[in-house]
């Protein structure tokens, strides 16, 4: 991970010595890269189409071949094929993105060894000064970068962006309620994301049988008092499953609140570029759908 997060501080120094300030320079950087994760990004949208496609057919494969798992497991394999779909396609979108949340995080909280590039022996050696003194933090290089840039323009970044400190953690500054406020913000886009994302990876048919069965489920309820405990437990079950959908998010947000406020930053401005990006891509894909059908 700390050959691309190198890779990455070349282009975010670059950026924040054109614009001097280091929120304005995450912002452009989440820009690029969503602008070279493009061509992924729109074979994952159309994978996501396609996937929704196989599963409901997939289903009917199974109800015909229940009771024969040899024949229903030759027939899945030729669905596959026959719609060009990998099982496995969502696993290298998978790492990619554990690669880059993993990159990021070490270039925002090590910024003076993979953004400025600083000499590994003077950052020791500030880190051992501000340790004898009695202070100590998680992130030791944000704490020399508030320590020491007064007396040393080599560890200087501009980390103050429209009133907010990027160096700050939310978990370690509870009382300063302007460090929550791009938390909260993310935190916000995040579940929007989620939201949006589980939509649009269901067809038409999918969606409109959902809310078919949601009235039947609701016209029994009143009809069939009897039935309440069933209706109760199926609901629980889906509740349960929908709530499976949100840990991987919960995780992000718990590491936003313990890391500093510039990480939450461009994970926030990743989401609202991501909504976009999805809007966009799902009427580019869905006219692609058409024009083959």
């Amino acid at each position: 991970m700390g050959f691309v997060s190198n890779l990455f501080g070349y282009v975010l120094n670059f950026l924040y010595l054109w614009l001097q300030n280091f929120g304005w320079a995450i912002i452009l950087f989440s820009v690029i890269l969503q602008v070279i994760l493009l061509p992924l990004s729109i074979k994952q949208q159309k994978s996501m189409k396609k996937s929704a496609k196989v599963q409901a057919q997939m289903k009917k494969l199974q109800v015909k071949y229940a009771n024969n798992p040899e024949l229903l497991n030759q027939e899945v394999m030729g669905l596959y094929k026959r719609e060009k779909v990998s099982p496995f396609s969502g696993c290298l979108s998978s790492i990619i993105q554990l690669i880059l949340f993993l990159s990021v995080f070490y270039l925002v909280s090590r910024p003076l060894t993979y953004m400025k590039k600083v000499d590994t022996s003077t950052i020791e050696r500030y880190r051992q000064e501000i340790t004898e003194s009695g202070e100590s933090s998680s992130y030791p290089e944000i704490k020399i970068i508030e320590k020491k840039a007064a007396e040393d323009e080599n560890v200087y970044i501009n980390m103050n962006f429209l009133g907010l400190d990027l160096s700050k953690v939310p978990m370690q500054n509870f009382t300063d309620i302007k460090v929550l406020v791009i938390p909260i913000l993310y935190v916000v886009t995040t579940f929007v994301n989620i939201r949006i994302t589980m939509n649009m990876s269901k067809t038409k048919e999918q969606r409109e049988k959902e809310k078919a069965e949601k009235e039947k489920k609701k016209e029994e309820k009143q009809n069939a008092s009897d039935d309440g405990n069933v209706e109760e437990q199926l609901e629980s079950m889906q509740q349960m499953t929908n709530s499976m959908n949100y840990m991987m998010p919960i995780m992000s947000i718990a590491i936003a609140l313990i890391a500093p406020l510039g990480l939450s930053l461009y994970w926030l401005v990743k989401n609202i570029l991501q909504l976009g990006e999805r809007f966009l891509l799902n009427k580019f894909v869905i006219k692609e759908d058409k024009k083959e059908a």
